[in-house]
C-alpha cells in the first residue's frame, strides 16, 4: 500500500471500515479475534501517514465506525418515548459517535506523533498508551460515558474471565491499552513479514481467551433475584401499576421458612413511593391505596419474615408542595415495612434521566428518552449500606456500573454490589454489552454483581467474573442461591484508576525511550 493511498480515500474509508469491525469484538457478537485484528491494522495505517494531522482525521473516521456500530441500542431508546420519533434514533447514534470519535482522534494523533514516520517498533508501545489516556477522558469529560471501553473484547465467555483475569492488576483502561498493544505488535510484525513471533503474540492471546475458569468462592447468604419481565410500555402506566406489583410479588416469596435472606427487585419496577411526607396527590396516583404505610407493609408481607428487600423506586425532591425533581433510588425494605436504608443514583443517563440544557432543547421540541416531566437529580455518589445480618451492599443502578474505579467505596468496601436495572429501552446489543461490563466491574473490585433486570439480562455474577445463574432476556423468572463470597481487596480496588493512568505513564515512558533509540 503505498503512501499516497494512505493518504487518500482509501485510508479513509479502510479507517472507517476497520472502526466497525473492531466493534463486533463486543457483545452479543463478540468477535474478538476480528476486533484484535481491525486494532491493529488501524494503528499500523496511522503509523504510515504522512502527517499527525493525518492521523488525527483517520482516528476520528475509525472512532466513528467504532462508536456507531458499538451503540447502535441507543437507537431503539427512541422507540419507547412518543414525544419522540423513533426515525430520530438512527441520527442520533451516529450523531453521539461524531463526539464520541474524538477520542479516538486524539489517541491516534497522540500515538503518531510520539512514534513518528517510520519509526515502526514504537507504535505498539505509544498507541496503547494514548488509548489509554483516550478512554480515561472519555469516562470522565461532560460526566463521562465510557460504554464499551476496548478491554471488553479480552473477556471471556460467561464461563471465564478470559484476559479480563488481568484487570485487578490493571484495571479496565489499562486492559484497553494492552489489547491495544497486543494487536499492534502483531500486525507490525505481520506487514515485516516477521511471522513467528506474530503468530506467538496470536497463541498467547488465543490461549488467554480459553483458560478454563475458576469459580470465586461461595458465601452463605440466600438471595432471591427477581425478574418480573414487564415490557417497557407498562412501567410508567398507571393502568398496569397494580398488575406489575403483583408480578414482582408473585415471584418474592420464601420458598420454606429458613436463614435470614435477601430478596433484590429491579429498577422501575415498583411505582409506589415509599417515603412518607409528600402531598397526597402524589400517593394517589401512584401508590397502593393512596399511603405509603400500607405500600410498604405490604410488601413487608410478601417477602415474609426474616427477609430484606432491595428495590428501585423513586424518592421525590418537594419544595413549595410542587416536585422539582426526583431520584432514582434502591431502598432498603424489612419484613415489618420499615426502612432501612437507601442510596440514589449518582451516575445519572443524560437525555434519558435529565435533559441538558432543558430551557433551550425543550421549546425545539426535544425531550427525554424515557419519558418522564421532571429530571432526576444526582446522589452523592458510592456508598455502602450496612444492612447487619444481610451483609453490606454496595448499589449500582443501571448505567453506573459501567464506569471503572466507581461503583464501590474504597473507604467502606461493601461484601457485594446490587446493579437493579431497566435494560428494556436497551434493544438486541444493549444488554449483553452490560452485562458484559458489569462483569468486569466483578473481576477488578474481587466482588460479586448482583443484577435484577425488568427485562433481563439477570444474573448472579461471582468475584472472578463466571455468570453462576441467569435469566434471558424476556422470560420472568427469580434465581435462588447464595451470594458469592468476595475476594480480598484487589490492587485495583485499592488504588482505582490511578492504576490505570500509571500505566498509561509506563506505556508512553517505554515508547519516548524507544524512540531516542531508534533515531539516527
Amino acid at each position: 500500500m503505498t503512501q499516497h493511498r494512505l493518504d487518500g480515500r482509501a485510508g479513509s474509508a479502510a479507517s472507517l471500515a476497520l472502526g466497525v469491525l473492531a466493534a463486533t469484538g463486543f457483545e452479543p457478537l463478540h468477535w474478538w479475534p476480528v476486533a484484535l485484528v481491525a486494532m491493529g491494522l488501524f494503528a499500523t495505517l496511522v503509523a504510515r501517514t504522512a502527517s499527525v494531522g493525518r492521523a488525527g482525521w483517520l482516528g476520528w473516521l475509525f472512532g466513528l465506525g467504532y462508536f456507531t456500530f458499538g451503540n447502535n441500542w441507543i437507537a431503539t431508546a427512541f422507540t419507547h418515548q412518543a414525544q419522540m420519533p423513533a426515525v430520530l434514533g438512527w441520527a442520533a447514534v451516529p450523531l453521539l459517535a461524531v463526539y464520541l470519535a474524538v477520542y479516538p482522534a486524539m489517541a491516534a494523533l497522540g500515538g503518531r506523533a510520539i512514534a513518528g514516520a517510520g519509526r515502526h517498533r514504537t507504535v505498539p508501545l505509544a498507541f496503547a498508551g494514548c488509548w489509554i489516556g483516550s478512554e480515561l477522558l472519555r469516562a470522565s469529560v461532560f460526566t463521562g460515558y465510557s460504554w464499551n471501553p476496548f478491554a471488553m473484547v479480552l473477556l471471556g465467555p460467561w464461563d471465564r474471565p478470559g484476559l479480563a483475569m488481568l484487570s485487578p492488576w490493571m484495571g479496565t483502561y489499562a486492559l484497553s491499552g494492552l489489547a491495544v498493544l497486543l494487536s499492534v505488535m502483531a500486525a507490525e510484525w505481520a506487514l515485516r513479514r516477521r511471522f513467528v513471533p506474530a503468530a506467538g503474540v496470536a497463541l498467547v492471546v488465543a490461549a488467554g481467551m480459553l483458560l478454563p475458569g475458576h469459580a470465586g468462592p461461595d458465601g452463605a447468604l440466600p438471595v432471591t433475584v427477581v425478574q418480573p419481565n414487564l415490557p417497557q410500555a407498562r412501567l410508567g402506566d398507571p393502568r398496569f401499576f397494580e398488575a406489575n406489583y403483583l408480578q414482582l410479588a408473585s415471584l418474592s416469596p420464601a420458598a420454606r421458612p429458613g436463614p435470614p435472606r435477601l430478596v433484590l427487585w429491579p429498577e422501575s419496577g415498583l411505582a409506589d413511593y415509599l417515603r412518607p411526607g409528600y402531598p397526597q396527590r402524589f400517593y394517589d396516583s401512584t401508590t397502593a391505596l393512596g399511603s405509603p404505610d400500607f405500600a410498604r407493609r405490604r410488601i413487608g408481607r410478601t417477602i415474609g419474615a426474616g427477609s430484606l428487600l432491595l428495590t428501585g423506586a423513586v424518592d421525590l425532591e418537594v419544595q413549595d408542595g410542587r416536585a422539582v425533581g426526583a431520584y432514582n433510588s434502591v431502598t432498603a425494605l424489612d419484613a415489618d415495612g420499615t426502612i432501612r436504608g437507601s442510596y440514589a443514583k449518582a451516575h445519572l443517563v443524560p437525555y434519558g434521566e435529565y435533559l441538558p440544557m432543558r430551557e433551550v432543547l425543550e421549546p425545539l421540541g426535544l425531550s427525554r428518552l424515557v419519558p418522564g416531566a421532571i429530571d432526576f437529580l444526582s446522589g452523592p455518589g458510592p456508598r455502602t449500606l450496612a444492612l447487619g445480618e444481610y451483609g453490606r451492599a454496595g448499589v449500582q443502578i443501571c448505567y453506573e456500573i459501567v464506569f471503572s474505579g466507581e461503583v464501590a467505596d474504597r473507604r467502606d468496601r461493601p461484601d457485594y454490589i446490587f446493579n437493579p436495572s431497566n435494560d428494556g429501552w436497551f434493544g438486541a446489543f444493549g444488554p449483553p454489552q452490560h452485562l458484559a461490563q458489569a462483569r468486569m466491574r466483578a473481576i477488578e473490585e474481587g466482588l460479586p454483581v448482583l443484577r435484577s433486570t425488568t427485562t433481563g439480562i439477570s444474573a448472579v455474577i461471582d468475584a472472578r467474573g463466571i455468570v453462576r445463574q441467569h435469566l434471558a432476556t424476556g422470560v420472568a423468572g427469580r434465581m435462588d442461591m447464595a451470594v458469592p463470597a468476595a475476594l480480598p481487596p484487589t490492587l485495583f480496588a485499592r488504588v482505582g484508576n490511578m492504576l490505570a493512568f500509571a500505566w498509561a505513564l509506563i506505556f508512553l515512558g517505554l515508547a519516548l525511550v524507544a524512540v531516542r533509540r531508534t533515531r539516527p
